[in-house]
């Protein structure tokens, strides 16, 4: 890229940065953001144009900025408290086209699963396995359809489950093919969204096919309104960090990842809570299937309000004030 051009396309972040660094009342999640991306157009400015008065200028600002942060630093107070209430949404913010995309392909592989299993009656056989089918037609057969979720001791199944969300949202967000165990980038995170989706569909379409699928609902949903959205926002956060090196615009590609990686990883440290209460609710509330339909209508609204507030609501107010 030219540097006038370069120029051009950057100079109004950095009156920006210059803007914030005068104002004494700035928020300093806008300055340490200006900052890191003032970082990246400094190191592009010393890979290309070296010696040039763009980055001689790109360096003074970067020193000013750092001097502003840096100087008679304290411990600040509430640190952890903006963490998981500004950084965790910005990055989220800044992730919305990938989470989108997670999404997409999240919804579209469960339509999959739903519809091949009706289609082939042997499809759910393949995706969940002879043994858990007939287990379920079993247990559906004596009265208890979901029986599997009372097999286990609650703080068992719940520490289980717990290890498995997350092993599952790492290989979503590392890229990780999920039965190979290889590094597949962005085409990994994809691959472990279309599979668990397909499976997603072919357990509904199970239940539905024995007329069960407002019980399945009800039941299945008090744990998996925030386990399968933490899913897709795992992979959400793993298209970040990939797409981030496929398509690093104006920056070197170490740079776009180091970018990428960093938000994404603000992500999933955001989704731990969410997988483990997902977990409680699954090894202790889930097995309550003789719960009246109101109590489960009370968990699955609580937690839908709680994802749209936290993921969507949150990181939008954030974003819109941090380019305001």
């Amino acid at each position: 890229m030219r540097e006038a051009v370069f120029v051009r396309r950057r100079a109004p972040h950095w009156q920006a940065l210059e803007a914030v660094l005068e104002d004494a009342r700035a928020d300093p999640d806008v300055l340490a953001d200006g900052y890191v991306r003032l970082g990246d157009d400094l190191a592009y400015a010393k890979t290309f144009y070296a010696g040039s008065a763009t980055a001689a200028y790109l360096n003074d600002l970067s020193g000013q900025a750092h001097a502003q942060i840096y100087r008679n630093r304290r411990e600040e107070r509430g640190r952890l408290r903006r963490f998981w209430t500004h950084e965790i949404p910005l990055a989220v913010y800044a992730s919305r086209r990938a989470l989108i995309a997670s999404l997409l392909l999240f919804v579209g592989a469960v339509g999959i699963g739903i519809v091949s299993s009706a289609n082939d009656d042997g499809f759910v056989r393949l995706i969940l396995g002879d043994g858990y089918v007939n287990m379920t037609l079993a247990n559906i057969e004596d009265g208890d359809p979901f029986a599997v979720y009372k097999d286990a001791h609650p703080a068992d199944m719940a520490l289980g489950i717990a290890v498995n969300n997350i092993r599952v949202s790492f290989l979503a967000f590392a890229g990780f093919f999920p039965q190979a165990g290889l590094p597949g980038a962005s085409v990994g995170t994809g691959s472990v969204l279309v599979s668990n989706g397909i499976m997603v569909g072919a357990f509904a379409h199970l239940f539905a096919a024995q007329g069960l699928v407002a019980d399945w609902f009800r039941v299945v949903f008090i744990h998996g309104m925030l386990e399968l959205t933490a899913i897709v926002i795992a992979g959400g956060a793993g298209l970040t960090m990939w797409n981030a090196v496929l398509f690093p615009g104006t920056y070197p590609r170490l740079a776009a990842f180091r970018r990428g990686a960093t938000r994404g990883l603000k992500v999933i440290v955001g989704l731990v809570p969410v997988f483990a209460f997902a977990a409680v609710l699954e090894g202790v509330v889930t097995r309550r299937t003789e719960m009246p339909l109101w109590a489960s209508a009370v968990v699955i609204g609580g937690s839908a309000a709680f994802l749209v507030y936290y993921f969507v609501y949150l990181p939008a107010s954030r974003g819109r004030a941090a380019h305001a």
